[in-house]
């Protein structure tokens, strides 16, 4: 007799201006999943951008320079790639298969024109918006965090109404006010059980 055969994984786009708290939100979700026996994981993404205090290689980002990275997009090891603030980021082909064939679900953490490029090469992927409340709310949660300086500020700001010009495009937004809430409206996207789709 064969073994039982593991259910592949599903393949979901979260993505939101910077600062609107989609990791925050990301991360809690999959632990309440775990809780419910679903699991969830990143896709570890590749970038170009230097490491953060506290950041580390092969579990926040792979922090390669640009002629790796470059090496790479030449031989289609991602499935999605993007320019971002004039540094690169990826999503890696090979890791993401191994994660859904697994059987493991598979968030990709990725702007607006990573996640145009996935839909374009899959039909299997759920794709979600994490709205902020407002512009206004998003430059103070900016400014909160104090993690760049005023002109970084300016350039997330105009790439937010970028970002939020494109939530359309997404089978779920959700908009995170209060945490609690947008967490609830995130799981249950995540584990099949709806959420709000964008308005026509």
């Amino acid at each position: 007799m064969g073994g039982q055969r593991t259910e592949r994984g599903r393949l979901f786009v979260v993505s939101a201006p910077s600062g609107a708290g989609k990791t925050s939100l990301t991360r809690a979700a999959i632990d309440r999943l775990a809780t419910r026996g679903r699991s969830a994981r990143f896709s570890v993404s590749y970038t170009t951008r230097a490491p953060r205090v506290g950041e580390r290689d092969g579990i926040d980002y792979h922090f390669v320079d640009d002629a790796e990275f470059r090496r790479l997009i030449e031989a289609g090891e991602f499935l999605e790639h993007a320019r971002v603030f004039d540094r690169r980021y990826g999503t890696g082909r090979g890791e993401t298969e191994r994660l859904l064939a697994a059987g493991h679900d598979v968030i990709l953490d990725i702007d607006w024109q990573g996640a145009q490029q996935v839909r374009e090469a899959s039909d299997q992927v759920v794709s979600v918006f994490i709205m902020p409340p407002s512009l206004a709310e998003l430059e103070r949660r900016l400014r909160e965090r104090a993690l760049d300086d005023e002109a970084d500020i300016e350039r997330r700001l105009a790439e937010a109404e970028e970002e939020i010009a494109h939530s359309g495009e997404f089978d779920h937004i959700v908009v995170n006010d209060r945490f609690e809430d947008a967490l609830a409206e995130l799981e249950s996207i995540l584990a099949g059980e709806g959420g709000m789709a964008p308005a026509d």
